[in-house]
C-alpha cells in the first residue's frame, strides 16, 4: 500500500507536470521518458507511475505499450473535435447548474470569478501565468458545480484540460489580443448569477468557440509564415 507520503509527493509531481504540459514546456507529441523526469523532477519511478496515468486520464497524455508515455499530440482537426465537445457537455451542465445552483453555489462563483480578476494573464517572460491558468480552470469548474451529476462534471473538466494545451501551444498572445477574455467571464458570471439560462448558455459557448476560432486563425498564418520562410519547393 502506498503511504501518505509517497501519495503526497505523487501528488507534486503530477502538479508539476500538468503545468509543465499546459505551459508548453514538454512540447506536444513529446515522450515522458521515466528516466529523464525522474532526473528533472527529482522524484522515484514509484512516484513517477503514479503520476504520469493520471494525465492520461485527464487528457494531457497517451500511452502505449512499448512506446510509453506522450504528452498528447495536437492538431486542428482534434481542437475542433474537442471544441464540440465541450460546448455539447458544457451547455447542458451549465442550463442545470444555474437552475439548481444554492446561495452557496452563487457564492463560490462570485468568489472564483473575483479571484480570476485579481491574477495577471502572463508572466514576466510573457508567458501564460500558472496561477491565472488554474484561476481560470477554478472559475470554470465552479460555474458547472451547481449540477449535481459528478461524472458529467468529470468529464467537462477532461475536455477543457485537453483543450487547454491549445492555449499554450499557439505560444503567442493573438488569442488574447483580439479579444477581451474578462469581459467574457464577467457577462458568464452575471448570467449565471441572473439565473439567466438562455444568457448564460449563449455566453458560456461564444466563450468557447472564440479560443478555438482565433487559436486555428493563429494556426493557419503560422503556417503560411513557415511555408513562405522555406521558399518554394525544387522542381
Amino acid at each position: 500500500m502506498a503511504t501518505t507520503s509517497s501519495m503526497t509527493r505523487a501528488e507534486e509531481i503530477y502538479q508539476r507536470l500538468r503545468a509543465d504540459i499546459l505551459n508548453g514546456r514538454h512540447e506536444p507529441g513529446s515522450r515522458l521518458r521515466v528516466e529523464a523526469l525522474k532526473e528533472k523532477y527529482g522524484a522515484s519511478s514509484g512516484v513517477l507511475r503514479e503520476a504520469l496515468p493520471r494525465l492520461v486520464g485527464q487528457g494531457l497524455a497517451t500511452f502505449a505499450p512499448q512506446q510509453g508515455f506522450r504528452v498528447v499530440t495536437v492538431s486542428p482537426e482534434r481542437l475542433e473535435e474537442l471544441t464540440e465537445a465541450r460546448v455539447f457537455i458544457e451547455t447542458h451542465l451549465v442550463r442545470e447548474s444555474v437552475t439548481a445552483g444554492t446561495v452557496e453555489w452563487e457564492s463560490d462563483l462570485l468568489a472564483a470569478h473575483h479571484h480570476l480578476t485579481r491574477v495577471p494573464l502572463f508572466g514576466d517572460a510573457g508567458e501564460i501565468n500558472e496561477g491565472w491558468l488554474n484561476a481560470h480552470a477554478r472559475f470554470h469548474r465552479v460555474l458547472l458545480e451547481g449540477c449535481s451529476n459528478r461524472q458529467l462534471r468529470d468529464i467537462a473538466t477532461q475536455l477543457r484540460e485537453a483543450a487547454e494545451v491549445y492555449r499554450c501551444w499557439a505560444r503567442t498572445p493573438t488569442e488574447h489580443s483580439n479579444r477581451d477574455i474578462a469581459a467574457e467571464h464577467k457577462t458568464i458570471c452575471e448570467r449565471a448569477i441572473e439565473r439567466d439560462v438562455p444568457g448564460v448558455v449563449e455566453a458560456l459557448s461564444q466563450h468557447i468557440n472564440i479560443t478555438t476560432h482565433l487559436l486555428l486563425n493563429d494556426y493557419g498564418r503560422r503556417e503560411e509564415e513557415s511555408k513562405r520562410d522555406c521558399g518554394p519547393s525544387s522542381p
